[in-house]
């Protein structure tokens, strides 16, 4: 009978895994064929007056998803110039910034890293500390995992996509 237990608890925890990372690849698709139908024109526009434009939301999202990379213990930021303009800075802060034709190339290429590595991960690391923890504060809160990380990210990609559904342009009847 200990078998089938074992067997239901890993089930399970199989499973949470597919549902937070089918719900984070759901809401990546979403972002990226939005990035893709919008214009450069229409991300230059505020997603609402005074609040961010398109192209920052798109600077955004990249450097917040590159910044995982290293977070989850996948590798190094493939594109950490960005952090400084669009982590550290509002919109229109004057700093410098790639050409939105680059922004796309760099959203691109740091969703094709993370779906390589998300899909790779082994179950169990999922369950395992992510970087920005320290040993001991994980044994304290072992729900400060990688999993959690996606979790999260999911829902801040979620609020933004949010905000660039105003970009779009309602057809003409």
């Amino acid at each position: 009978m200990e078998n089938n237990q074992t067997s239901s608890a890993e089930d399970q925890r199989l499973l949470f895994i597919k549902m937070v990372l089918s719900n984070w690849q759901t809401q990546n698709q979403r972002l990226t064929a939005l990035f893709a139908k919008l214009s450069d024109d229409e991300l230059a526009q505020e997603t609402a007056p005074g609040r961010n434009s398109g192209i920052y939301l798109l600077g955004h999202m990249t450097a917040v998803h590159d910044a995982m990379l290293p977070l989850l213990g996948f590798g190094d930021r493939l594109f950490p110039e960005l952090e400084e303009t669009f982590i550290r800075n509002p919109d229109r802060s004057g700093l410098p910034a790639p050409a939105t034709a680059t922004l796309r190339q760099y959203w691109t290429d740091v969703s094709t890293a993370l779906d390589q590595h998300t899909n790779t991960l082994p179950a169990d690391d999922w369950f395992t500390r992510h970087s920005a923890v320290s040993e001991e504060d994980f044994l304290k809160e072992p729900h400060r995992n990688k999993l959690n990380i996606m979790i999260n990210r999911t829902n801040h990609l979620s609020t933004h996509l949010g905000q660039l559904i105003y970009l779009v342009k309602k057809e003409e009847k």
